[in-house]
């Protein structure tokens, strides 16, 4: 009995701690983005209205979307459906980066109105510490700790390459470029 789960375990690790970095890295890059957007009036605007909702409002807003993505995912089976398999992948693709970009930025912006609601407060420790729980177990694995050592080195390798006064022009201009924002 000892060997099934060993290779259940052999066969889940790998896909578990992509999803962890895989979501860490997505998650930490759309978020930056998505805040970079929001620097834009019309954009900053619609937040300020989301921030104005009711709390039946806020829950409809940080579902929609689910529902929106919906399209995405039919045209994902018509490419399919006619052998364009690269076109469907790339449509699921483009709408979950879409969706999670569009989601993780609602949950900033409605969190304090979701957080009045018992049932929300809830089900997000729930999630929250199954979440931490799954993410400590695959931190602590060997193979994710040599992965993220070797990133590391990359991140300090590449940063080796653009000189400190160069980083900070660079950021000047793109902060100019969005208006000072």
């Amino acid at each position: 009995m000892k060997h099934p789960k060993h290779l259940l375990e052999l066969l889940l690790v790998p896909v578990v701690a992509a999803i962890v970095f895989v979501e860490d890295v997505l998650l930490h890059y759309l978020g930056q983005l998505m805040a970079a957007i929001s620097a834009w009036p019309p954009i900053a605007r619609i937040e300020d209205w989301l921030r104005g909702l009711p709390r039946w409002a806020a829950v409809v807003a940080f579902a929609a979307p689910s529902i929106l993505i919906l399209p995405v995912k039919l045209a994902a089976v018509w490419f399919a459906l006619h052998h364009h398999f690269a076109l469907s992948i790339a449509s699921i693709v483009t709408g979950k980066l879409l969706a999670t970009a569009l989601v993780a930025r609602l949950y900033k912006v409605l969190h304090p109105t979701l957080m009045t609601m018992g049932w929300f407060v809830r089900a997000e420790t729930w999630l929250f510490a199954w979440r931490d729980r799954l993410y400590g177990f695959v931190r602590a694995l060997p193979a994710w700790q040599r992965a993220a050592a070797l990133v590391e080195r990359a991140k300090t390798l590449i940063r080796g390459w653009f000189p400190a006064g160069r980083r900070d022009r660079v950021r000047e201009w793109l902060r100019s470029s969005r208006g000072g924002a």
